[in-house]
């Protein structure tokens, strides 16, 4: 199956990435455009989360609850977005301009991939590389984040939240899975600028 974009992990950037995505679908620039998400087989860092400091979430949400909405919320709002589930990523391989992603049941092809997933024992073989330790998150826990500029890895290679670089907080991760598919939508768009709202 062959994606124009393909997000590996469904976390809180990987699965605002997708909610872009699928609501921009409606565009002429990307009506065509098949989008994918493999949530990964290891368990998001908001399994185990409780939010109090989030903007526009409830006080005491749980990260458990915010990872079964989003999932329903793509499928009840965006089918066109495929779900993958229950898969984990072994390998990536890059060759001109399509990527080859090997899980442990199945094999994709992708024009571009966010990599969305989190910073422990991040283990995808083709990505070593990129590697290094985390920036701003203590040393002694030893995660890692991939080398970017401005969320490009290398070509048509993407990465978004804590991998990114950036800080463990749901809003930043979420802001960059968001910011990461309006940089692809507007480079779809003929470079010109997308931004993607609903309106009452």
């Amino acid at each position: 199956m062959n994606f124009d974009v393909l997000i590996i992990g469904g976390g809180a950037a990987g699965m605002s990435s997708a909610l872009l995505f699928g609501s921009a679908q409606t565009l002429p620039f990307t009506k065509d455009k098949k989008i994918g998400v493999i949530f990964h087989q290891r368990s998001s860092a908001l399994q185990n989360a409780l939010f109090n400091n989030v903007l526009g979430l409830a006080p005491n949400t749980l990260g458990s609850d915010i990872m079964e909405q989003g999932k329903q919320q793509l499928e009840d709002l965006y089918p066109s977005v495929a779900l993958i589930e229950k898969e984990k990523v072994i390998e990536i391989i890059q060759e001109k301009d399509v990527i080859t992603i090997t899980t442990n049941k199945n094999s994709y092809t992708a024009n571009k991939i966010i990599l969305a997933v989190g910073p422990k024992n991040f283990s995808i073989k083709g990505l070593e590389k990129y590697a290094e330790t985390h920036a701003k998150l203590p040393t002694d826990i030893e995660r890692t984040q991939l080398k970017n500029i401005n969320y490009v890895v290398d070509t048509n290679i993407y990465v978004a939240g804590v991998l990114a670089g950036l800080r463990s907080q749901f809003a930043i991760a979420s802001g960059s899975g968001t910011a990461v598919a309006a940089d692809i939508l507007s480079e779809w768009n003929n470079g010109n600028p997308v931004k993607v709202h609903d309106v009452v």
